[in-house]
């Protein structure tokens, strides 16, 4: 098998998925239009292993420069790299095989993270589909991961409260902020929530908002605040780590690996998502070097179907903090065989690759 010439065949499609509640966040920019997100889903075929097909996801968000006509116009290329790439189901060490793949890939294209990603989950779909073997096997990490949380996006303060006691089961709230209304915001989830809230406030916040804000989010014993300040503002962010006793975790400034050192001394953890960084492999690879360089590691997601949370819970067990909840926030997910424990941690199974599957296939 591994001898003959490797030729890949990928098909995409854009979905435009409606979601249970509206799900504003602080960015204008930010690509969900209040209850439908578009998020675009790969099918990889080998001609070696006829019938395998591995599924990929990748969301195209604007604030990184990629939109579903930018993925599809770069998959051809992308496509033809890990051909060139090549892998031998039977005589490499496979693991190995989808790293080096996976740094092809980042070398190929800079950016360009969701359609990186989509192909790279496809192609650990596939293999793991081959090999008889789930992901998180198949690159030697563990099924035991820590729960995900439940993230509520910015409303009027008891429409928050109202969505939060819905979620109360959740071991922790993530609670968009970034507004004029964020303490109010915050009390009335408090006040239906006793569990660890966390603070997402992409980049909404000026100094003077966290300065005001700062010691009323700690009497409300909030766990964390994720990148209040623009993403390349270090200062602003380094500026309020000084001043806070809890974790400031970087989302936007902490795009993919190449980022984490600009970091260091600046905010106490990061937040790796396979869209923004391209996948598992490089996913794994920025929570490995993030855990050596001292930071607190932060797994989060965007509103994605279960494929890309399922490759997301392939890497969380190199994860404190887990956001994986973005297939809860879709009105009809189309995709089944992912599932939540009652502690609210993502089941991974032993099942061959991700495990999910089209509703109806």
């Amino acid at each position: 098998m591994g001898s003959r010439p490797v030729t890949f065949h990928l098909s995409h499609e854009v979905l435009r998925l409606a979601l249970r509640d509206p799900f504003r966040i602080a960015r204008s920019d930010h690509d969900s239009a209040d209850d439908v997100v578009t998020t675009v889903v790969v099918e990889l075929r080998d001609d070696r292993v006829p019938g395998v097909v591995g599924v990929g996801e990748g969301y195209p968000d604007r604030y990184y420069g990629e939109t579903p006509d930018t993925m599809a116009a770069v998959f051809p290329y992308l496509l033809s790299t890990i051909e060139d790439a090549g892998i031998d189901y039977e005589a490499e060490d496979v693991a190995e095989a989808l790293d080096r793949i996976a740094r092809t890939l980042a070398g190929a294209i800079r950016w360009n993270g969701a359609a990186r990603c989509a192909i790279d989950i496809a192609l650990h779909d596939l293999v793991g589909k081959v090999m008889g073997r789930p992901v998180h096997g198949l690159i030697g990490l563990s099924a035991s991961i820590p729960p995900t949380d439940f993230t509520i996006g910015i409303d009027e303060p008891q429409v928050v409260a109202e969505r939060a006691a819905r979620a109360a089961d959740f071991p922790a709230l993530k609670i968009k902020c970034g507004g004029p209304q964020d303490l109010a915001t915050l009390r009335a989830v408090r006040a239906v929530f006793d569990g660890p809230i966390r603070i997402d406030a992409n980049t909404g916040w000026t100094r003077d908002d966290a300065e005001r804000l700062l010691p009323e989010i700690l009497d409300l014993g909030v766990e964390l605040i994720e990148q209040p300040f623009p993403a390349r503002a270090y200062r602003d962010l380094a500026w309020l780590q000084e001043r806070s006793p809890i974790p400031i975790v970087a989302d936007e400034s902490a795009v993919d690996d190449e980022d984490l050192e600009a970091l260091v001394d600046v905010v106490a953890g990061v937040n790796v998502k396979l869209a923004k960084c391209g996948g598992i492999g490089p996913a794994r690879v920025m929570l490995e070097h993030a855990r050596t360089l001292g930071f607190r590691t932060f797994l989060g997601c965007m509103e994605e179907t279960s494929v890309g949370i399922a490759g997301s819970a392939a890497v969380a067990s190199l994860a404190e903090w887990v956001d994986l909840d973005g297939c809860l926030l879709l009105a009809d997910d189309p995709f089944e065989g992912l599932r939540l424990d009652p502690d609210h941690r993502w089941v991974l199974t032993d099942r061959p690759g991700l495990g999910v599957t089209r509703l109806g296939s």
